[in-house]
């Protein structure tokens, strides 16, 4: 049995929801909000399997909602529901853990088939949103490398010489005496390659630097 929560600021809508749901015997309904903050605290004491969140609501939209579901019980499965295909709020959901996203012009026997999926680990994402959403994260992938390229041509011969040395496991005073400066010169330079990528520690730097070959 699939126990859900359906967050909708519209009363009628969420109760034709209810309807629907249940009308699988292998979904129960187990409690209703009408915004993210209401969805939060009943998870907290209905501890569902999964949530049917809509995006676009008063106070605490699905985004923040989402969030604070996750944050708390990152097991409770959200499926985001919504008349508007909007690609920055989809990305900002599923950046806050949303495990799918479908808009409300879908069937009701599609909708169900989503949430059995989603409750199973699958992440489902409607077509149509899609598509804006893969466009987007190829926009950004691609300024990130455009970004790291440009940064890139800008590192000396000493960043890019301390870059591999990381990259090999090295610690500040192994790299400190193969490039016979000083460790704590060896760990300033460390710090400044850091701020031109903002990255938060040398871990960071080595898949950085992998990922967009660097060096």
């Amino acid at each position: 049995m699939i126990r859900m929560v359906i967050a909708d600021d519209m009363v009628i809508f969420r109760e034709s929801l209810k309807f629907i749901m249940e009308q699988d015997n292998e979904i129960k309904v187990v409690g209703c909000a009408g915004n993210g903050k209401e969805a939060a605290g009943l998870c907290q004491t209905l501890t569902p399997d999964l949530v049917l969140m809509d995006l676009m609501m008063p106070e605490c939209d699905g985004v923040e909602g989402t969030k604070l579901i996750k944050t708390a019980n990152p097991r409770i499965k959200v499926l985001v529901l919504t008349t508007f295909n909007d690609d920055q709020n989809v990305s900002a959901a599923l950046r806050n853990g949303a495990d799918g996203y479908v808009l409300k012009e879908i069937k009701p026997d599609e909708l169900i088939m989503a949430v059995k999926s989603v409750s199973k680990g699958f992440k489902i994402i409607q077509q149509s949103a899609f598509n804006s959403v893969l466009d987007k994260l190829v926009s950004c992938e691609q300024e990130e490398s455009n970004t790291a390229s440009k940064i890139k041509a800008d590192l000396t011969e000493k960043e890019k010489a301390i870059i591999r040395l990381i990259i090999d496991g090295k610690g500040n005073k192994e790299i400190g005496e193969i490039l016979s400066f000083a460790e704590g010169s060896i760990k300033n330079t460390i710090t400044g390659i850091l701020n031109k990528f903002n990255l938060k520690d040398r871990t960071m730097l080595a898949i950085y630097a992998i990922k967009n070959n660097l060096v």
